[in-house]
């Protein structure tokens, strides 16, 4: 009897051991793949930190004095009204993306529109067309109707652009709705806008959260449509940071320096979201 059971714990014993082994093996490429996406990042900050000539140099020098010299330059070009102007051109276009995403996600997954898969690749294919293709005539629409140089112009495009994002990430959540809370919220008369505000809308939030941090994202670091369409009263901070960027003279350290300072908001907003996006993702917000 002894030996049957022996014979029964070996093969066990073996797959547990493969099971810690491949587990092992997992965590270790998890971790190498982290330091590979992390190091550009702390790189970059580090190099900030440091004059134009020690930053420059090649082979770089990791144990050179730091230096702030790359935050004076940037802090004292008066990089706050673009940077205003790329708040306010997300915040906007995230919330109007929003306002509209989610009674068109309702209507194709709740209450489905005639032909609603076509609805959506309708949607999809507004992002196949190339940015670069649709240049031209924004701008020479712009032109005609005097809105160059205008945040507005902005808004509306960051909206049009993530609206398709939104919408496919706000079904897949609303998808998943009972129909039973649904059909309570009918039997308490509540209509369209009261279901959406204080049913729909508390249950997809991680869903909410998720979509609307990708389209702030999105909408914060847009450079081709600002670089072309802005000037001097609606220039972003993705342009702004190009500016450093010059054919003569070091610019390394000033740059990493800019990128750093504009990349905080959306790191802030990433933390700050970080549980309700990760609950979004993991629950199917992106397949």
């Amino acid at each position: 009897m002894t030996t049957v059971k022996q014979a029964q714990a070996g093969p066990a014993m073996t797959q547990a051991g493969k099971k810690k082994r491949s587990g092992v093996l997992l965590t270790g490429a998890a971790w190498i793949i982290s330091v590979l996406f992390v190091f550009p990042v702390v790189w970059m900050i580090w190099t900030s930190f440091h004059s134009e000539t020690d930053a420059a140099t090649n082979p770089p020098k990791i144990l050179s004095p730091f230096s702030t010299e790359g935050y004076s330059a940037f802090f004292g070009s008066n990089p706050w009204p673009p940077i205003l102007n790329s708040l306010t051109a997300s915040v906007i276009s995230t919330v109007f993306v929003l306002c509209l995403a989610l009674p068109a996600a309702y209507a194709l997954s709740i209450r489905p529109v005639k032909k609603w898969s076509d609805v959506l690749f309708f949607f999809l294919s507004t992002k196949f067309m190339p940015v670069v293709a649709a240049l031209l005539p924004v701008y020479l629409f712009a032109e005609k109707i005097k809105f160059l140089d205008n945040i507005w112009l902005l808004i509306i495009l960051y909206t049009s652009m993530n609206l398709p994002i939104a919408v496919w990430m706000l079904r897949s959540f609303l998808s998943e709705i009972p129909d039973e809370m649904l059909e309570a919220a009918q039997v308490d008369g509540a209509g369209l806008v009261r279901t959406l505000r204080e049913i729909i809308a508390p249950v997809i939030m991680p869903g909410i959260a998720s979509a609307a941090l990708i389209c702030f994202i999105f909408s914060w670091n847009e450079l081709l449509f600002a670089r072309v369409l802005t000037g001097t009263r609606a220039e972003t901070a993705p342009v702004f940071l190009t500016g450093f960027v010059t054919s003569q003279g070091l610019f390394l350290a000033q740059v990493c320096a800019a990128s750093f300072v504009v990349s905080l908001p959306v790191l802030a907003a990433g933390f700050a979201a970080q549980d309700k996006l990760v609950q979004g993702l993991s629950m199917g917000a992106v397949r």
